[in-house]
């Protein structure tokens, strides 16, 4: 409209009948106040919180007497741009990357990791394996629907009390397995925990091979119908697999029988071979693992 004013040299009037607009429009002046006092509050508070979205921050702002339509503050949260960025990736536990010494006796070595499956009704639930690298002896298997960090961590105990403390623990970057309270119960009980490199689980292959022989000779073979059924069969299958069934990589001995050869061997154990050459940045090579 101040263009044609300006162009044509017409009146406001004249100009605002050409385009079909109305003057009290053209004429109005917004009485909103710039809300100086309210954006600063927030920048400080976003600066303070920086994880928190516009909801926490809104409630919190109230909390200190500052009333505002929710509505309104969304507007200006957005016009400061003080959304929260999504993360690319969640933050993994680094644990230990010095090559991994080949086990030489019991309880230098075990690997945990995740077996799922799933109930004749199609609820899911879950087996936490614990093996034994040495003797491939079955140590745990723990099911249940929901299995946390602290009842991983509880597990371990209850192991560690049936026979000793091992020197280092393996397993992948679950969420689970890098929890505070595995970190913690890995500090508490100095015990050295191994993480895999992410979307390699060739690096714990004797756990890999561990599920796929307890899948085939026994999930695969029992339709499951209720959690208590499901802890008998694999306490069954557990007591089997360690005390009869016969495993190639032992030379046809079972692992109760590597077990008891290996406990009836007191030197080994203290010296394993390193199956790369550990870096010299903060590392011992050759570091001994006692049982």
């Amino acid at each position: 409209m101040a263009y044609l004013e300006e162009l044509f040299e017409v009146s406001q009037r004249r100009a605002c009948d050409v385009l079909g607009v109305d003057r009290t429009t053209v004429r109005y002046r917004s009485q909103r106040s710039d809300d100086a006092g309210i954006r600063e509050q927030m920048r400080a508070l976003a600066a303070e919180r920086r994880r928190f979205g516009y909801r926490r921050l809104h409630w919190l702002l109230g909390r200190e007497g500052v009333s505002i339509n929710h509505k309104k503050f969304r507007r200006l949260y957005r016009e400061e741009k003080l959304q929260v960025r999504r993360r690319g990736g969640r933050k993994r536990a680094l644990g230990t990357r010095s090559p991994m010494a080949i086990p030489q006796g019991r309880n230098q070595r075990w690997s945990l990791d995740f077996v799922s499956d799933a109930f004749a009704c199609g609820r899911g639930f879950r087996i936490l394996a614990v093996v034994d690298d040495f003797t491939r002896e079955c140590l745990a298997l723990v099911a249940d629907t929901s299995i946390s960090g602290l009842r991983v961590a509880r597990e371990l105990d209850w192991a560690i009390a049936e026979r000793s403390r091992p020197a280092m623990v393996v397993s992948d970057n679950g969420t689970e397995l890098t929890s505070m309270a595995i970190l913690r119960w890995s500090k508490e009980r100095d015990v050295e925990w191994h993480y895999i490199a992410p979307g390699k689980p060739q690096q714990n292959g004797l756990i890999e091979s561990f599920n796929a022989r307890l899948r085939d000779e026994c999930l695969n073979e029992t339709i499951f119908t209720s959690l208590t059924q499901a802890r008998s069969v694999l306490a069954a299958w557990r007591h089997d697999y360690n005390n009869h069934r016969p495993h190639s990589s032992l030379g046809n001995k079972t692992p109760a029988e590597m077990a008891a050869l290996a406990s009836g061997q007191p030197g080994w154990g203290l010296t394993p071979s390193p199956v790369a050459i550990t870096p010299t940045h903060g590392h011992q090579q050759g570091r001994r693992l006692y049982s």
